[in-house]
């Protein structure tokens, strides 16, 4: 049987020979590009050919279906130039498909690539299947190039030798469209940009930013941009402005000139195929946001609602407010950006949208002259945060003025995220952001009131809202943060609206929103004053469909776990066997809590010493906190101090230890190893252990004797004085630990893995399990240790101690709500 691999390997040196095709792309079966010259120095890679095989004959568009698939989940040609041509092949032919017969594929809306490409159940795979068979079969028959390579070996080679050359085909040139113009924009940055003569920074005080120069180029043909109103255009060998942007110089001019005579522009522009499609041009205009460098964009907080929200947001808004409320409602959006939030309303004469960028304001009236349905007098520059209502269009300020026509006023926003706070580590405290929050005039009226909240953006928009728009509706998107965080509960006291109705979706689904988190629409009536508990919100997953729902609470008044952890500790006589990370109490933090042998080993450590007599409580809180996999819904729900059913059940208390015992990265360089959850008979050691401390604490035989005399960091966090305060509870009396079923399993498979590395050579008798994984695994070049490790003995037996765990954890989850550790 001829193996896929020699096949691969036969048609390169046959075929390709003259080529380079041992370059790895991801997981594209065969890529071939141009050979690198000898000492060549300014060498970019150019592909020719990207191509699916298969070891036995198979259906073409089958074949092309997977790799389009392929490519298309990883979004290569974001990052690579695409070849002229796609192609399959496998034992009997090979074909080819010119590149840009197939890329509209890649650019569907709404389509879900995070599919596994070889299943061909997928309604994704089928759906891709009948589109690419009816491009093979209708759109280009004669384009489509079949070869076998008994029959037809001398036309192959001849198609390969008038094909595969340098920038020869058409089809090297790439289509710009809506979906790749912003990767695009990135490598013109990189590339052109820095041949522009212009004093950026004045340009930029003056509004005009690289971007500006970006759509002049992209938005013309024969070095001439098409469409005039821009705030930059492209004239042939020069740049020109619409306004003056160095007011120092004495001409005035509104001109810039290439530095470079124009060489890297050519050499770029090359490679793509100028203008784009026409439907796309108002999009790229639009979306002039998405060019804004990091720092205008941090200020801004810039976040595009993607229009399947806008459209589900709308509903409940209608919901709410009646079938009716366009007619009997005035909009208002004071963060509209380029308008894409009001897309679908119907009454242009009740709608009103501000911006803070002159610019946006220009794009929306561009937009209203191409048919969008708004008034130019109701779209207006206004900076929310800072100007005074004064400055709104009479119409409007008449409306917030006349307490009867508020209470009809819906102030529907998609408000910026962007916050000033220090961003922190587990080895630390990082640089702070850019304080993009703090400088509003709004930040400094309400800091007073709503506290640590006032750094966020959005929160300074709702607060305003709130106080000097009172009894008007509100519909927003933003973070939970005003829901749930614990430094939001000044702000929950000052902003008491209700809440009438809300959901969530991930914040991935918005444009360069990267966390794993949820993003909520709300719903506020601020003419009823009521204190926010709790909601329960409808789920939507990332293809728009109501998936379940999930309850939200604010946690006021409320103390955490880590109140409670700090409440358990004792300070006399104790036995150091290990520090626990910990930080925050929510999910998001969960990679952060982690157990070490010693706080030394963190240059910034946050946590506390594990010592015999609080061992039982950190397995509980380390079990708590981890069993339970963090997800992007989840993710701020915060741990609590939990109720005392967890003191009587000890069955509970040990199913927490045994997970803790092997889930810990304990490791015996850093120190004695105290986790050891064996004797040496049990493993058959091949010499003693350092400490036997776990195994004589599991029989109850333990006596503590070393003294600690460092106060606790969690002591501190919570305000205390040190020494033995009344944060001590009694120590917990030695005793035999009785295992259930589940956590025996985990033992079990533990042993066998122990006894496994204990038989090898050159191990460390004092190993933990952390060690064992290093030792069997090994590490990468970077490294990083490996997933997996190429003795199948060990992955059989670490996968067996995994699944004991899974199954310890599934039986752990209930109680870790049923003891108050989390809100059901």
């Amino acid at each position: 049987m001829i193996l896929e691999e020699e096949i691969k390997n036969t048609v390169a040196a046959e075929f390709f020979g003259k080529f380079d095709c041992t370059r790895i792309l991801g997981k594209i079966d065969f890529a071939v590009k141009i050979k690198r010259p000898k000492n060549a120095v300014d060498f970019h890679d150019e592909y020719l050919l990207w191509a699916e095989a298969k070891q036995k004959p198979a259906d073409i568009p089958v074949m092309l279906t997977q790799l389009v698939l392929t490519v298309g989940k990883a979004r290569t040609f974001d990052e690579i130039l695409p070849p002229p041509f796609l192609g399959c092949y496998d034992c009997e032919k090979i074909a080819f498909v010119p590149y840009s017969e197939i890329q509209d594929i890649f650019y569907q809306n709404d389509f879900n690539w995070n599919i596994t490409p070889s299943n061909h159940n997928t309604k994704e795979f089928k759906q891709v299947y009948e589109k690419v068979k009816s491009i093979i079969e209708n759109d280009i028959p004669f384009e489509t190039f079949l070869f076998h390579f008994a029959q037809d070996e001398k036309e192959l080679r001849r198609f390969i030798r008038e094909n595969f050359i340098a920038g020869k085909n058409k089809t090297s040139k790439i289509r710009i469209d809506r979906n790749n113009f912003i990767s695009i924009y990135n490598k013109w940055l990189q590339t052109v940009q820095p041949t522009i003569a212009v004093k950026w920074e004045k340009a930029k005080a003056r509004g005009i930013i690289d971007g500006d120069f970006y759509l002049a180029d992209l938005l013309s043909a024969e070095n001439k941009t098409l469409k005039e109103k821009l705030f930059v255009l492209l004239r042939h060998n020069y740049y020109e402005f619409d306004r003056v942007i160095d007011e120092d110089d004495i001409y005035n001019s509104k001109r810039a000139e290439f530095s470079d005579n124009q060489k890297a522009y050519a050499l770029f522009w090359a490679k793509y195929e100028r203008p784009p499609h026409e439907d796309y041009w108002n999009f790229m205009v639009e979306r002039r946001d998405l060019l804004v460098p990091q720092d205008v964009r941090e200020r801004k907080g810039s976040f595009f609602t993607p229009q399947i929200w806008v459209e589900l947001s709308q509903r409940y808004i209608a919901d709410v407010l009646g079938d009716d409320w366009q007619d009997e409602y005035y909009v208002w959006d004071c963060a509209a950006g380029t308008g894409n939030l009001l897309a679908g309303l119907t009454n242009k004469y009740n709608i009103w949208a501000s911006t803070l960028d002159r610019q946006d304001v220009d794009v929306m009236h561009d937009r209203i002259k191409n048919g969008a349905n708004l008034l130019e007098s109701h779209v207006f520059q206004f900076d929310f945060l800072n100007d005074d209502f004064s400055k709104l269009p009479q119409g409007l300020l008449n409306i917030i003025n006349d307490g009867e026509k508020r209470k009809k006023l819906l102030v529907y926003i998609n408000p910026p995220y962007a916050e000033a706070a220090s961003r922190e580590t587990v080895i630390g405290l990082a640089e702070n952001k850019t304080d993009v929050a703090v400088t509003s005039k709004i930040y400094s009226k309400y800091l007073s009131s709503i506290g640590i909240a006032g750094r966020e953006l959005f929160a300074q928009f709702l607060i305003r809202i709130y106080c000097e728009i009172p009894s008007c509706a509100l519909a927003n998107f933003s973070k939970l943060k005003n829901l749930q965080a614990p430094n939001f509960s000044d702000f929950r006291a000052k902003f008491r609206a209700k809440l009438g109705k809300m959901f969530v979706v991930p914040a991935d689904t918005f444009d360069n929103v990267k966390g794993k988190f949820p993003i909520g629409f709300f719903i506020w009536n601020t003419a009823k004053q009521i204190d926010f508990t709790e909601i329960t919100a409808d789920v939507y997953n990332h293809e728009g469909i109501l998936t379940g729902t999930k309850r939200f609470s604010s946690y006021d008044g409320l103390k955490s776990i880590n109140d409670w952890i700090i409440s358990t500790r004792n300070r006399n006589n104790e036995k150091k066997i290990g520090f626990i990370s910990c930080k925050g109490n929510d999910f998001q933090n969960t990679n952060f809590v982690f157990i070490i042998n010693d706080k030394n080993q963190l240059p910034h450590p946050r946590g506390s010493w594990i010592t015999d007599k609080n061992i039982i409580e950190i397995s509980i809180y380390y079990a708590v906190r981890k069993v339970i996999p963090a997800d992007w819904l989840n993710d701020r729900d915060q741990f609590l101090y939990p109720g005392d059913g967890w003191k009587n059940d000890s069955e509970f208390q040990n199913d927490c230890l045994a997970w803790t015992l092997f889930n810990n990265n304990i490791q015996s360089k850093y120190g004695t190893n105290h986790w050891i959850p064996f004797t040496e008979y049990q493993v058959g050691a091949q010499d003693n252990f350092g400490s036997n401390f776990m195994t004589d604490f599991i029989a109850g035989k333990t006596n503590s004797h070393t003294i600690i005399s460092e106060p606790d960091l969690f002591y501190y966090a919570a305000g205390g004085s040190g020494g033995s305060g009344g944060y001590r509870q009694p120590g917990y009396e030695p005793k035999e630990r009785i295992f259930s079923p589940a956590a025996k399993a985990v033992f079990s498979a533990g042993r066998k893995l122990w006894r496994y590395y204990h038989a090898q050579k050159n191990i460390d008798v004092n190993a933990g399990l952390y060690d064992m994984k290093e030792y069997f695994q090994g590490r990468n070049d970077k490294g990083k240790m490996n997933n997996r490790s190429t003795d199948e003995k060990y992955n059989k037996l670490i996968g067996g101690l995994r699944e004991t765990l899974q199954i310890l954890a599934k039986k752990i989850e209930p109680k870790v709500y049923a003891y108050g550790f989390l809100k059901g």
